[in-house]
C-alpha cells in the first residue's frame, strides 16, 4: 500500500477489484457462467438497512495476497577485525563488503474475475518493495482459507495494476461495473485485508471523482470508506455488487486511515486488465515533447488563461512532435478537441491514445491558433524517460550572488554573451546561442524563481537573446505592457545541463 506523510503525497494500499461487464448499449450481459455473482438489477437507491446480504454474496470472491521476498542486506564490518578478539567474532559480519539475504513478506488484497482463477490486484502488491529485493513466491488465500500458489500473468506499473492466476475451476468471481455512472455521494463498500485482518468490510460514500494523483495516469475515485495498509488491490463495490474501483492509495499524515482513500476507476482498469490477461503489454501514445504547466505567471506573460494548455519546453529530435513541426514555446491547447487542463493533462490524454493513431493538436503559436496533425509513437519506459529527461527542480536552493546596481534594466539579472568556450565549460554544445547569467539580484523575482549564476537564457518572449542589450529591450517591452517576461532558461546542475524550462518573471520595480 502506498502512504502519504504530507498533504501533497498519497499512499499505496495493495488490493484488487472487479466490475460488471457491459455491452455497447450499456445493458448488463447475461450472467449465467458457473460461479458468477450476479449483479442486482434494482435501481440506484440509498443505503440499505444492512449490507450483510450483499457482503455475504461478494466476500467469497475477495482474496488475500501475500508475497515472499528475498532482500540483500549489506553486512556490517567486524568491529574486532585485526584485534586478538577477531578469532572469536570472525564469523559475525565478516570484514565488511558483500551482503547477506533475508526473507520478508508483504500483504495485500485482490479479487477473482473469472471462474478459472484470474485475479486482479495492484502492481505494488506483487512487486518488490525494496531496492535489491526480488519476489520469490505469491500466495493467494480465499475466504474459505484455502491457499494457492499464484502465477504473475502481467502487470503495468503506470496504472498500478497486476493480474494473477491460480489453478482450479468453479471459483466464485465478481464483475467490473461502469464507473462512469458513479456520482459523488453514492454509497460504496470495500472488502479487503487491512493490516492483516482478512475479510474486513467497510462502507462509505464517494467523496470525489477524477482526483489527480502523483502518476501521469492517476485519476482516482475518492472515498471516505475506511481503507488501510493491506487494502491495496481490493475491490470497491457499488450497491448493485459491481466493482467500480480498485483500492490503491490513501492520503494520510500518519500512515493510517483518516477518511481519504483512492481507488482506480473500473473504466480505466478494465481495458488494461483485459490486455494483461492475454499476456499483452500496455502500450500508450507518445508525442516526444516536454510539457510544462501554464502557471499564473506564464499565463500572464503569454496573455492566456492559467491552467489551460501545456507549454512546450522541449521537443525530442526525431520523435512524433518534432516530425509534425511542433516547436519549443508552442502552447498545446487541446487534443482531438479535448481541452488540456490540470485534470486532463496532455500526457494523460495522449497516453489514452494507441501508438500509431493520428491525432489533431490545437496549438497556440505567436498569438495565433492552428491545428497540427500528429501520428503518435509508443511511450518509452519510465526508466528510459528519466534517463533522457532529468527535470529542473524549482525548489532547489539557489546560490544567489551579490546584488548589482546595473541590474534594474534587465529585471535583476546580469548576463554576458554565451561563447563556445563558456558553452563547453557548462556542458553545452559549442553552437548553443544565448546569454549566461553572471549575477542575480537576491531581491528580484528572478531570484525568487530560482534563476542563478551559470544558467543560460535562450530566449525572451520567445525571441532569441544573445546580448545584455537584447534582454534589456525585452524587459522594457514587458514593463511597458505591464506584464511578466517569459524566459526560456537552460538550467545547469552538478551533472551538467538538463532540459530547458520556461520561467515567467516580474519586471516592474518592486
Amino acid at each position: 500500500m502506498r502512504y502519504a506523510y504530507a498533504i501533497t503525497s498519497a499512499l499505496l494500499l495493495g488490493g484488487a477489484a472487479a466490475t460488471l461487464t457491459l455491452n455497447p448499449s450499456g445493458a448488463q450481459t447475461a450472467q449465467n457462467e458457473p460461479g458468477a455473482i450476479n449483479a442486482i438489477s434494482a435501481p440506484r437507491a440509498g443505503a440499505p438497512m444492512s449490507f450483510a446480504d450483499m457482503v455475504a454474496r461478494l466476500s467469497p470472491a475477495v482474496v488475500n495476497i501475500s508475497t515472499t521476498q528475498r532482500i540483500t542486506v549489506q553486512q556490517q564490518a567486524n568491529p574486532f577485525q585485526g584485534t586478538p578478539l577477531e578469532q572469536f567474532f570472525g564469523g559475525r559480519g565478516g570484514g565488511g563488503g558483500g551482503g547477506r539475504t533475508q526473507e520478508a513478506q508483504s500483504l495485500g488484497s485482490g479479487f477473482l474475475i473469472s471462474n478459472d482463477g484470474y485475479i486482479v490486484t495492484n502492481n505494488h502488491v506483487v512487486s518488490a518493495g525494496a531496492e535489491g529485493a526480488t519476489v520469490e513466491s505469491i500466495t493467494v488465500t480465499l475466504a474459505d482459507q484455502k491457499e494457492y500458489k499464484a502465477k504473475l500473468i502481467g502487470r503495468d506499473a503506470l496504472s498500478d495494476l497486476a493480474v494473477l492466476k491460480i489453478d482450479g475451476a468453479n471459483f466464485p468471481f465478481v464483475r467490473f461495473g461502469d464507473s462512469r455512472q458513479a456520482r459523488v455521494g453514492d454509497w460504496v463498500v470495500t472488502i479487503g485485508n487491512p493490516l492483516g485482518q482478512s475479510g474486513t468490510v467497510t462502507a462509505g460514500i464517494i467523496s470525489a471523482l477524477n482526483r489527480v494523483g502523483q502518476g501521469p495516469y492517476d485519476r482516482f475515485i475518492q472515498t471516505d470508506a475506511a481503507i488501510n495498509r493491506g487494502n491495496s488491490g481490493g475491490p470497491m463495490f457499488d450497491m448493485q455488487g459491481n466493482v467500480i474501483g480498485i483500492n490503491s492509495q490513501i492520503l494520510s499524515p500518519t500512515g493510517g486511515n483518516i477518511g481519504i482513500g483512492f481507488a482506480i476507476p473500473a473504466e480505466q482498469a478494465k481495458p488494461i486488465v483485459d490486455k494483461l490477461m492475454k499476456g499483452q503489454s500496455v502500450a500508450r501514445g507518445y508525442l516526444g515533447l516536454g510539457p510544462q504547466d501554464v502557471s499564473e505567471d506564464i499565463a500572464n506573460a503569454l496573455g492566456i488563461r492559467k491552467d489551460r494548455g501545456a507549454l512546450v519546453r522541449s521537443v525530442s529530435p526525431g520523435e512524433p512532435a518534432a516530425r509534425a513541426g511542433i516547436r519549443v514555446g508552442d502552447v498545446v491547447l487541446a487534443i482531438n478537441g479535448k481541452e488540456i487542463t490540470p485534470q486532463q493533462s496532455l500526457t494523460y490524454l495522449v497516453g489514452l491514445e494507441s501508438p500509431g493513431s493520428r491525432v489533431t493538436l490545437d496549438v497556440l503559436r505567436d498569438g495565433r491558433r492552428q491545428q497540427i496533425p500528429v501520428t503518435l509513437g509508443t511511450r518509452p519506459s519510465e526508466e528510459q524517460l528519466l534517463a533522457q529527461d532529468e527535470r529542473f527542480d524549482p525548489n532547489e536552493a539557489p546560490k544567489t550572488p551579490p546584488a548589482n546596481d546595473s541590474l534594474t534594466a534587465t529585471a535583476g539579472i546580469a548576463v554576458q554573451p554565451l561563447n563556445p568556450s563558456i558553452a563547453r565549460q557548462l556542458g553545452l554544445e559549442a553552437a548553443t546561442r544565448g546569454v549566461v547569467i553572471v549575477a542575480v539580484d537576491p531581491n528580484s523575482d528572478a531570484a525568487a524563481k530560482q534563476l542563478r549564476r551559470g544558467f543560460v537564457i535562450l530566449s525572451a518572449d520567445r525571441q532569441p537573446v544573445t546580448s545584455s542589450a537584447e534582454l534589456a529591450r525585452a524587459v522594457a517591452a514587458a514593463r511597458a505592457a505591464k506584464r511578466k517576461l517569459l524566459l526560456q532558461v537552460q538550467p545547469i546542475g552538478p551533472g551538467g545541463s538538463v532540459p530547458p524550462a520556461f520561467v515567467a518573471i516580474a519586471v516592474d520595480d518592486q
